[in-house]
């Protein structure tokens, strides 16, 4: 499985900012890349709160995998981002 090289809470906020700015999402700059280089820290706080959201998986994900894996790598993500 390949591993990324950005920390997870980047990741998603790099995700909200483009559907901010993105005209392929909510927004209206049809080449968003550079615009997403300069605003996805301002979207750090939500990507940590969709993090501190995922801690406790639905019945879904604890019945694919083991929960206590989940619980840590979600840990090691949050740990990360202070």
């Amino acid at each position: 499985m390949p591993v990324a090289s950005t920390s997870l809470v980047e990741r998603i906020a790099r995700v909200i900012a483009g559907r901010v700015v993105s005209s392929n999402a909510d927004g209206d700059d049809p080449s968003a890349g550079p615009k997403v280089d300069e605003v996805w820290q301002f979207y750090r706080d939500d990507a940590v709160s969709i993090l501190k959201t995922m801690r406790e998986p639905d019945d879904a994900a604890a019945a694919a995998g083991d929960v206590a894996v989940w619980e840590r790598m979600i840990g090691a993500a949050l740990a990360g981002a202070r």
